[in-house]
């Protein structure tokens, strides 16, 4: 049985086939470049380090945000619910079906996702896959059997403070290091893991290269790297981690202040691979 990390409508992209749930055959043509959208009370926002009072407006229109993206060339969308993370339930609903609605890109979701039916609900909505961060360090089960009932719609959140990794929110750090966290689920039928290294996310000071590729050659799992992103010299960097099984990079705050265009970052990403 094969399941697919991209969508298969893709022309810029080769699908990846994850063949007995850990091992990938083909390789991406590309890196993604993957838009962040956060939803905080409906709108479109970003933290500083994950704090809620950072919280910069970026838009009241989270659907037109999507828009946006898409129309630069985004093919693929993360959104998390801000205030479902905390809430431990979805809270941005309304939000989320606005951009699924909005968009043809597949759609990326997590924050506050403790249930399967939660998960499953999503799916129903149009959400192309669905992030699990707290869930699957407090109730290891939980994303078991969310792998093996939607086999290639689920991805791992890891979230690290220091190596270790952070979960409710990012407002509470465990003792439970990212990488063994990571091998922990290497076997189940994930589509990737977001790797988020918490220091750095919000900030445009860069992502940490190493950790990631640390991470990413210690599973068989493709990686998406997540914080840090300022510019696409940033981007640069992260390019040479593909062979290590980095997939993709989420940007968040350096889009929407303008210091990284995403179709020159799409456009870097493509002329690397070419």
């Amino acid at each position: 049985m094969t399941y697919y990390l991209l969508p298969i409508t893709s022309q810029r992209f080769t699908v990846y086939e994850i063949t007995s749930f850990n091992r990938q055959t083909e390789y991406a043509k590309a890196m993604l470049i993957i838009p962040a959208i956060d939803l905080k009370e409906g709108k479109c926002v970003r933290l500083e380090r994950g704090e809620m009072s950072t919280a910069t407006i970026y838009s009241e229109d989270p659907a037109a945000t999507a828009q946006r993206w898409e129309a630069e060339g985004a093919q693929l969308l993360h959104v998390v619910d801000l205030d479902g993370a905390f809430a431990k339930e979805p809270k941005n609903r309304e939000a989320v079906t606005a951009i699924v609605q909005a968009v043809d890109v597949p759609v990326q979701l997590g924050g506050g996702v403790r249930t399967v039916e939660t998960l499953s609900g999503y799916l129903d909505l149009g959400v192309e896959r669905v992030v699990i961060g707290t869930a699957a360090h407090s109730n290891p089960e939980l994303l078991m059997q969310a792998c093996e009932r939607f086999p290639g719609k689920v991805v791992l959140g890891i979230d690290s403070r220091k190596g270790k990794v952070a979960v409710e929110g990012w407002s509470k750090t465990t003792e439970m290091a990212a990488g063994e966290l990571a091998a922990s689920f290497e076997d189940l039928a994930l589509a990737a893991i977001v790797y988020t290294d918490i220091s750095r996310d919000g900030m445009q000071t860069g992502p940490n290269i190493e950790a990631t590729r640390q991470l990413a050659r210690s599973v068989s799992i493709p990686v998406i790297a997540s914080g840090g992103v300022g510019n696409l010299e940033h981007i640069r960097a992260l390019l040479p981690l593909e062979r290590d099984g980095v997939v993709g990079v989420i940007a968040g705050r350096a889009l929407y202040a303008g210091s990284v265009n995403l179709s020159e970052a799409i456009a870097l990403a493509k002329g690397k691979a070419e």
